[in-house]
């Protein structure tokens, strides 16, 4: 099973981290958070992984190589200029099967392989793994009409959204939906498959999600990466 990693950006929420390291590299307590992903990755059965890289692409070609470490096949597809989340997958050669896309940055407990199997069983051209966010406002919600009525008052409401995880199993058909060496975005790609018709599974997960976008998040991943790490790195001697 193929898997394709989204390493290429500069991270410059996490600045100035982010001016000696890529972000895939910051460290989870002993180890890089993308090397917890690709150990995840090997664990559900994938042996080919492509690393989309650009950023500070030498340091992480470097610590990866070729794989063997973690037995799996790893490559590496560069991008000489931002393509979004979405345009490198349209420079990698050799995706003529179902594969998975994941940001590096993610520090999650998903099961990949449960993902890949719940894509095969419903003919999904698409699936995406949704995750619950609530969202608390701290503050009363004005509901108004029209003509500026009051018509309700919500005290600090929590919302619920139904949210993306950054993980994707496509088919190799949906390459056809990228233009060639053009910057384009997953959500936007996502879109496309949906005016076109094509259909696009929904994976609800449950489990522990972090994306490390910020200096908060990193903080709790790292926190949260000690406390749950048989979790996160199945089958690892801890």
């Amino acid at each position: 099973m193929k898997a394709v990693i989204l390493a290429g950006g500069k991270g410059r929420r996490l600045a100035p981290y982010t001016a000696i390291l890529p972000k895939p590299l910051m460290p989870i307590g002993d180890i890089p958070i993308l090397e917890v992903v690709v150990r995840q990755l090997q664990h559900a059965g994938f042996d080919e992984i492509i690393m989309a890289v650009g950023y500070l692409a030498e340091l992480l070609m470097a610590y990866f190589g070729n794989g063997e470490k973690w037995n799996v096949s790893i490559r590496y597809s560069r991008e000489e200029k931002p393509l979004g989340t979405a345009g490198p997958l349209s420079l990698i050669e050799g995706l003529d099967t179902p594969f998975l896309v994941m940001n590096g940055d993610l520090l999650t407990t998903l099961n990949y392989r449960k993902m890949w199997t719940y894509h095969q069983a419903n003919n999904a051209f698409a699936t995406l793994a949704t995750f619950q966010r609530d969202i608390k406002i701290d503050l009363g919600v004005i509901e108004t009409d029209n003509k500026n009525w009051v018509r309700g008052y919500i005290e600090k409401p929590t919302y619920h959204y139904t949210v993306s995880t950054g993980i994707y199993i496509f088919n190799p058909d949906v390459l056809k939906y990228i233009p060639s060496d053009t910057q384009m975005d997953l959500p936007d790609l996502v879109l496309k498959m949906l005016q076109k018709k094509r259909t696009v599974a929904a994976y609800p997960f449950e489990g522990r999600w972090l994306d490390i976008g910020r200096p908060d998040d990193y903080q709790e991943a790292v926190q949260q990466f000690e406390l749950h790490r048989a979790e996160f790195i199945p089958g690892a001697r801890l």
